[in-house]
């Protein structure tokens, strides 16, 4: 018994990560959703109630709106008054001051001497300047008339106090002037720079007071506008849920999950989380298993698509505990466009479905943001094609926007009833997720580092001709290159018309025969002298040397960091099939000796893919058609046939999902294509 299990758990290890895969992805899912209970009812402003009477099952408070709460908010921030403050000290520090500065500056007059009296004249001015008050202006005083009243502290003492009884510095400064008219010109002179040095602010705006009084009164504002009573009908069955109706609903939806729900146990709740993110995660299962079986085997890939699906449950949740935020800022539009990237549009819009019904069921307003984001998904998925054009992005980008705005406003105007009345916020939150949704690009360049993924972009990279390892094979085997390049046209072609990643194909087939470089004048195509090396060689060295240039083309390729899925048609395009020639020459010069055929097949594997798969067909074909004596449309036509039909007949194929369907049109496409490359023109009747 304990060794049947152990081999089924040898054999079965990949299957039971997988499962263990999805089953940590629902239990962390499960700790973000809300531990509290869902108010069962589903409605909406303006729309009929379509459920049974609804009675309440216990008294709670009528919450007031968010806007109701703003206005009396900013009636608190209108009607506080400002709170000023007496600094007692600061007149007695500036008269003794003055005093000593006066006797200081009358050491210098020739008699050396200030009367007393007009030291205490100027020093009691100073006083009655400084008992009326000089205020120091600030922001909080801009625009103010005369008559702005605020609240001026005092020692303990507060009481309501005019803008305009106080003096501003000039003010007290011209006061001043005006109360020494009565001395002579030099005796003006001699104290005004003094006075001037010796009036300053003593009274000053008190924000801590101010901003104390302001929260205080802010807390008191009550959260609530009236009680309805355990028992009270709230709504009857057909009535339209107008805004007091929605107001008491909300109420009791928001008191009802605050509390977890009448009498709820919470490891119900978890319970009831952990069945349905299951059933969530199991659909996205199934569907991989049944219509994406290459996803589903590859726990990588799953890996990555789980992940995707949980930062965006995370993200959600994070900023969903955030009341000044909306929900609408997380870019979602961004998870079909990277999964887009890396996978098909069926994958990405299922992956994004799943992803979005989760979110939809701890989020405000569940149908609402299910529509939307539903409907920007499958915007992005449609209009990002491919990122092989950077505007490609940005034009994605304004689509999902526009999609937004319309799909928002649409269900606005159906459930207000009102233009006027749509919350134009939402708008700019909607702009804020477009903008975020532009970081794909870096996003997509990070997981193609983690988890060893293509991009179209990087694609696009490493097929241009000018990079180092192309340009190594043109400079070294130019006769490959050429051959690579008829074999890339042939391909994508070909993929073009059945369906198929079109750039991961022509960029392998341009890579697939790199291994050629170490010895190019052992194949044919770059042999422009007329000698052949393997006249000297015996057929076995010689088919050796030709098929280990699939082994030199897989070391050259991990050594420039090609990525894996290009590699596949290097590993792949020769399959299991036989060095022929070599073959059937070994076979005739010893008919004696019993051939070991491994040492003239190559060691595969067989393609796995269609595109490795067209490859494998092109690759033949176009090799071979360069040796036709004659070219016309029987002899390319007969050439086709034989190749393609002879690698069905080994088996070159079973692994792959290509049909006899696409067999016949790729023929088609190799015999016009080929016809067009040696200019064959249709023989007309006589």
């Amino acid at each position: 018994m304990f060794n049947k299990l152990a081999t089924y758990f040898r054999n079965s290890h990949e299957t039971l990560q997988r499962i263990l895969l999805f089953a940590i992805s629902a239990f962390i899912i499960v700790l973000l959703l809300p531990a509290e209970g869902k108010f069962k009812y589903e409605y909406q402003k303006g729309k009929p109630w379509k459920h049974d009477n609804l009675v309440a099952p216990y008294s709670f408070p009528i919450n007031k709106t968010a806007e109701e709460l703003d206005a009396e908010v900013q009636t608190v921030k209108t009607n506080t008054k400002l709170y000023f403050r007496t600094d007692s000290l600061v007149a007695a520090a500036k008269i003794a001051e003055f005093r000593k500065a006066a006797e200081e500056k009358g050491k210098e007059k020739k008699d050396g001497k200030v009367p007393e009296k007009d030291i205490q004249h100027c020093a009691e001015i100073l006083e009655t300047i400084y008992a009326k008050g000089i205020i120091r202006l600030g922001e909080e005083l801009e625009n103010k008339d005369a008559e702005f009243v605020f609240q001026l502290v005092d020692g303990n003492e507060s009481r309501d106090a005019k803008f305009g009884e106080f003096y501003t510095i000039q003010a007290a400064y011209n006061q001043a002037q005006e109360k020494l008219k009565g001395m002579s010109e030099r005796e003006k002179d001699f104290f005004a720079d003094l006075l001037a040095n010796a009036i300053t602010h003593n009274i000053f705006y008190d924000q801590e007071t101010t901003s104390k009084i302001m929260e205080d009164e802010m807390n008191a504002i009550s959260r609530d506008r009236g009680m309805v009573e355990e028992g009270v009908r709230i709504i009857d069955k057909g009535d339209i849920v107008d805004y007091d109706k929605f107001q008491k609903l909300e109420s009791l939806r928001a008191n009802y999950e605050t509390k977890g729900g009448v009498n709820s146990k919470f490891y119900l709740i978890y319970l009831g989380h952990s069945i349905m993110i299951g059933l969530s995660l199991m659909v996205l299962y199934l569907f991989l298993v049944l219509f994406r079986k290459q996803i589903a085997i590859d726990n990588l890939k799953v890996s990555f698509l789980l992940l995707i699906v949980l930062l965006m449950v995370f993200a959600a949740r994070m900023i969903n505990n955030v009341s000044t935020l909306s929900i609408y800022i997380v870019p979602f539009a961004l998870l079909p466009v990277i999964v887009r990237t890396f996978f098909d549009t069926r994958v990405a819009l299922f992956t994004h479905l799943v992803t979005t019904l989760i979110i939809g069921y701890f989020v405000p307003n569940g149908y609402q943001f299910v529509y939307l984001q539903l409907m920007a998904g499958i915007v992005s998925i449609f209009s990002f094609v491919n990122m092989q054009k950077r505007v490609q992005l940005f034009l994605s980008a304004g689509l999902i926007f526009i999609t937004y705005c319309t799909a928002y406003f649409a269900m606005s105007v159906v459930q207000e009833g009102n233009i006027t009345t749509i919350d134009t916020m939402y708008f700019a939150w909607f702009g804020i997720s477009v903008l975020l949704t532009l970081f794909a690009y870096p996003l997509i360049f990070i997981f193609e580092k983690i988890f060893g993924f293509v991009s179209e972009a990087t694609l696009l990279e490493l097929s241009n001709t000018n990079g180092k390892l192309l340009r190594e094979l043109a400079t070294k085997a130019p006769g490959t290159f050429q051959h690579s390049l008829q074999v890339a046209n042939l391909t994508e072609s070909a993929l073009f018309q059945i369906g198929g990643n079109v750039l991961l194909a022509r960029t392998g087939a341009l890579y697939h025969d790199i291994g050629k470089m170490d010895a190019p004048s052992y194949f044919i195509e770059n042999q422009v002298s007329g000698i052949n090396p393997h006249d000297e060689l015996e057929f076995d060295e010689s088919a050796h040397i030709i098929i280990n240039h699939v082994l030199k083309g897989i070391e050259k390729a991990k050594k420039a960091n090609i990525p894996d899925s290009v590699i596949d048609f290097i590993r792949t395009h020769h399959g299991t099939t036989m060095v022929q020639y070599f073959y059937r020459n070994y076979l005739k010069n010893y008919p004696e000796e019993e051939v070991d055929k491994k040492l003239f097949t190559y060691p595969g594997p067989i393609p796995f893919s269609k595109e490795t798969a067209v490859l494998m067909m092109a690759d033949s074909v176009e090799a071979a058609s360069r040796s036709l004596k004659s070219y016309t449309s029987e002899t390319i036509e007969k050439l086709v046939d034989d190749i393609i039909n002879h690698q069905v007949a080994e088996n070159q194929f079973v692994n792959t999902d290509i049909t006899f369907r696409d067999i016949t049109q790729i023929k088609k496409i190799f015999k016009k294509k080929l016809a067009n490359i040696y200019h064959v023109r249709i023989e007309y009747p006589k």
